[in-house]
C-alpha cells in the first residue's frame, strides 16, 4: 500500500520536498498551503517597487503527482497522525514534512505594529505597495532593518525616485565582509539613501509620521517599512512538539523531529541539532530535498543521510541596476571577495531565476537536484570551529 506523505508549507523547501518525494511510485504526496500560487519571496522587494508580481503558478513548479490543498493547518495531531485544517477538515498522514517557513517577527517596539509595514509575505508587500501608491513620491520613507531585505527594499524604492532613510540598528549589512559593505554603502550613496548606522541607530518607537532612535534622533517618515528580522509560525509549539526559542521544530541531523520519527522538517522552520541554518532560499531548497530523502529512506527501512549543507554566500539586489554577491566559506562566514555593480545585478537575477528552475526541474525529473555527499565530522563541531577561527576575519583589506 502506498504511503501517504503530507507536506505542510508551499515555499521553496516545501515544493522541493513534495516534488522529490514523487520519485517513489509507492508514495502519495499532498502539499498543504494557504495560497493558491507559489510566492517568489526573494522578489518581494520588487513587488513593493512595482516591477514584479513575485508569484508563479504552482503548475509551473509543482509535480503533476502532487495534490495541492489550499488551506491552513491549525494543529498537528502527532499521536493520531492527522492535521486539523482551518476549513474544519482533517488530513491523515503516514509521514509529515514540516516546511511552514518564516514570516515577519513581532517588532516589540512601541508603535511599530500599528504604524510600520512589514514585508515578509506577499500580502504584506501588496499592502505596502498600496500605501506607497497613495503617498506622494516626495514624502520620506524610512526602512528599519539593514539585513538583505531592508537593503533591497531601500535601494529598490530609492531607484524609483523615493526619498529613503535606512535605519540600521547597528551595522549596515552585518553578514557582509568589510569590502562588500563598502560596496553596498557606495551604491546607497549614489541612490541618495541616507544610512543611519552605528551606536544609537536602533529604532525605539514608531509614530504615524516618524521613527525615533535610541540616541534621541527623530526621523520623519510618511511610510515606515519594518524589515528587522523574521519569526516562524507557532504551529509546532501549539501542537506540543519540541521547538527552539524562536519556535523552529527541533530535529536531529537527518531533519527528523526529536519527538516523532514520522515528522521531518525543512527550511526556515527547522532547527537541526538546535543549530539552525541561516534563513534563506539557499538553505531551504537543499533542506527540502534532504527532508524528502529522509522520508523515503525511512519508508524503505534504510538509515537516512545526515545534513551536510554548504553555503556559497549571500546575494543582495541594490535596485535593478546593481547588486552584490558576497562569497563565504562553506560554513557561512563572509570572505573578502564579492561581485558587485551591474555584474552583481545579473548574478542576482540569475540566482532568482535559478531557484524557480531548480523547483521546476525537480518537478519534471524528481531526484535530479544534487545534494552534497556526507563527509567529515559532526556539523555542530565543524560550524562552531569555523566561526571561532573566523571571528577576527572581518577587517579592512
Amino acid at each position: 500500500m502506498a504511503k501517504n506523505v503530507v507536506v505542510v508549507g508551499g515555499g521553496y523547501a516545501g515544493v522541493m520536498a513534495a516534488n522529490r518525494l514523487t520519485r517513489s511510485g509507492d508514495v502519495d504526496v499532498t502539499l498543504v498551503n494557504p495560497r493558491a500560487d507559489f510566492v517568489e519571496r526573494i522578489r518581494l522587494h520588487q513587488l513593493v517597487a512595482g516591477n514584479d508580481d513575485a508569484v508563479v503558478e504552482y503548475r509551473e513548479v509543482l509535480a503533476e503527482r502532487v495534490r495541492l490543498v489550499v488551506d491552513a493547518v491549525e494543529r498537528i495531531d502527532a499521536a493520531g497522525r492527522r492535521l486539523e485544517l482551518a476549513s474544519g477538515d482533517s488530513l491523515p498522514y503516514d509521514y509529515l514534512v514540516y516546511a511552514v517557513g518564516s514570516g515577519s517577527a513581532e517588532p516589540g517596539v512601541p508603535g511599530a505594529a500599528e504604524f510600520a509595514r512589514p514585508v515578509a509575505s506577499v500580502e504584506e508587500a501588496e499592502r505596502l505597495r498600496s500605501q506607497l501608491y497613495d503617498t506622494p513620491e516626495s514624502a520620506p520613507v524610512t526602512v528599519v532593518g539593514a539585513g538583505p531585505l531592508g537593503i533591497e527594499v531601500a535601494t529598490e524604492l530609492a531607484e524609483e525616485g523615493r526619498t529613503v532613510t535606512l535605519v540600521c540598528g547597528g551595522q549596515l549589512g552585518p553578514y557582509l565582509h568589510a569590502r562588500g559593505r563598502r560596496s553596498v554603502a557606495k551604491r546607497m550613496a549614489a541612490l541618495g539613501v541616507t544610512v543611519l548606522d552605528g551606536p544609537g541607530s536602533t529604532a525605539t518607537a514608531v509614530t504615524r509620521d516618524a521613527v525615533r532612535l535610541a540616541d534621541g534622533r527623530e526621523v520623519p517618515s510618511a511610510v515606515t517599512v519594518w524589515a528587522a528580522g523574521f519569526g516562524v509560525p507557532d504551529l509546532a509549539a501549539r501542537s506540543g512538539l519540541s521547538t527552539d526559542a524562536l519556535g523552529r521544530l527541533l530535529t536531529d541531523e537527518t531533519l527528523t523531529s526529536v519527538d516523532d520519527v514520522r515528522i521531518v522538517a525543512a527550511g526556515d522552520s527547522a532547527a537541526p541539532s538546535d543549530l539552525p541554518l541561516r534563513m534563506s532560499c539557499q538553505a531551504a531548497i537543499p533542506l527540502g530535498a534532504r527532508a524528502a530523502d529522509t522520508v523515503l529512506s525511512r519508508i524503505a527501512g534504510e538509515e537516512p543521510a545526515t545534513l551536510n549543507h554548504v553555503f556559497a554566500g549571500q546575494c543582495v539586489s541594490l535596485g535593478r541596476k546593481a547588486g552584490i554577491f558576497q562569497f563565504a566559506r562553506r560554513h557561512d562566514v563572509a570572505v573578502w571577495f564579492h561581485i558587485g555593480g551591474r555584474l552583481g545585478a545579473r548574478v542576482k537575477e540569475f540566482v532568482c531565476k535559478g531557484t524557480v528552475g531548480h523547483l521546476a526541474g525537480e518537478a519534471t525529473n524528481p531526484g535530479s537536484y544534487r545534494l552534497h555527499n556526507v563527509s567529515g565530522g559532526p556539523r555542530r563541531a565543524e560550524r562552531l570551529a569555523a566561526r571561532s577561527a573566523d571571528a577576527t576575519a572581518e577587517h579592512v583589506a
